[in-house]
């Protein structure tokens, strides 16, 4: 039982068969073409028809680049250099996002990260999520090109946006002149319908984009508003190429994905049933009386073994993360797949069904009782 789901882009299962006979038709065309494809056309359509605020896409080989062109991007547009991130929130293994990224790092206990120069990071300010005070304060003493975040932290574990946190951010980017960035390359496309802009009803610039968007197939991508996309070459001054992107595999397979999760009751179904396995194991910690607390926004999904509340990285620290080590061991003895880390957030998929969620809470009831 898979609550993993490739980090999100398995939304439609692993071997959806409607996903499976596009790649087969494709394959029979080419695996790779090194050139612009119709595909990017007809996939970029679908991005821009799905997220309010892009105008235009551009296509890249992951979500590392997607968020490395993004990145250039702020910077070209808005001529200034430093960024503000958020502690906990990760956007990519490149150097210059490598500062208190959360996730792998705060599992393994490692730096951030040997071999990254000093210079790669000095432009990269750090504010506290779920804290306007810390983002005016940097915005304020720093001209600084963008306000990059994940709208929903994935990569703390899962923590939403406090009530007003994302719309203070737009006034406040807006007030300093700063663009505003909401990177989804794990989220995008599982949140509501389609995106955090109509979830939360918050318009950013540029969103990037991830392997849902693909099909789970490598693929990643950045977009926006007209004028800021313009920035790019060939129209605009600035660089960024992959040899891979556009790849027609990736493309037939996110051009289906998307026509699948557009389909009446998608997102219901995720909704109803992340709801029942939040609550369900949540109600069973407690019964068996640990601290635990947790939520879900759509099919996105966490937990942490503390009383909570969780508002941001710091916070998330707290959780007792080697009875979670217990936790996840025991669960998958008994066949459930969690996110094997606190600082990760969990996905359901539109492929799982009321009985694998029984089935997961019924687990959960049992290894609460060992811990």
């Amino acid at each position: 039982m898979d609550f993993v789901g490739t980090w999100g882009p398995a939304i439609c299962g692993h071997a959806n068969d409607e996903v499976l006979d596009v790649l087969r038709e494709q394959m029979e065309k080419g695996t790779s073409f090194g050139a612009p494809s119709a595909l990017e056309n007809v996939l970029a359509k679908a991005v821009i028809d799905a997220v309010p605020s892009v105008e235009m896409v551009r296509f890249t080989n992951s979500g590392t680049e997607a968020c490395m062109g993004m990145l250039r991007l702020v910077r070209a547009y808005t001529g200034r250099d430093k960024v503000v991130k958020f502690n906990g929130c990760y956007h990519g293994h490149a150097d210059g996002f490598l500062v208190q990224a959360g996730s792998g790092v705060a599992t393994l206990g490692l730096p951030d990260s040997p071999g990254v120069p000093a210079g790669s990071t000095k432009d990269t300010l750090v504010a506290k999520y779920n804290d306007l005070e810390s983002v005016e304060a940097l915005l304020k003493e720093h001209e600084c090109a963008a306000v990059i975040l994940e709208p929903v932290v994935g990569n703390s574990g899962f923590i939403p946006p406090e009530p007003g946190f994302l719309e203070g951010l737009r006034e406040l980017t807006t007030k300093y002149g700063a663009l505003l960035v909401f990177d989804e390359v794990m989220t995008g496309f599982r949140i509501s319908y389609g995106c955090a802009q109509k979830h939360f009803g918050v318009t950013p610039d540029v969103t990037t984009m991830g392997k849902v968007i693909g099909g789970g197939l490598p693929v990643g991508a950045y977009g926006g508003r007209r004028d800021i996309m313009e920035m790019v070459a060939p129209a605009g001054p600035m660089y960024q190429a992959g040899t891979l992107s556009g790849n027609p595999l990736a493309m037939v397979a996110g051009i289906k994905t998307l026509e699948i999760l557009q389909r009446p009751g998608s997102y219901e179904h995720l909704t109803k049933l992340t709801e029942k396995l939040v609550e369900g194991i949540l109600a069973e910690g407690k019964a068996a009386g640990h601290a635990i607390c947790g939520g879900s926004i759509s099919g996105m999904f966490g937990f942490f073994f503390c009383e909570g509340p969780v508002k941001c990285f710091e916070d998330a620290t707290a959780s007792d993360t080697e009875k979670f080590g217990r936790w996840h061991r025991g669960m998958l003895e008994r066949g459930v797949y969690l996110a094997p880390s606190q600082y990760e957030a969990g996905f359901t998929g539109l492929a799982h069904t009321e009985e694998d969620v029984e089935f997961t809470i019924k687990a959960a009831k049992e290894v609460f009782a060992t811990l």
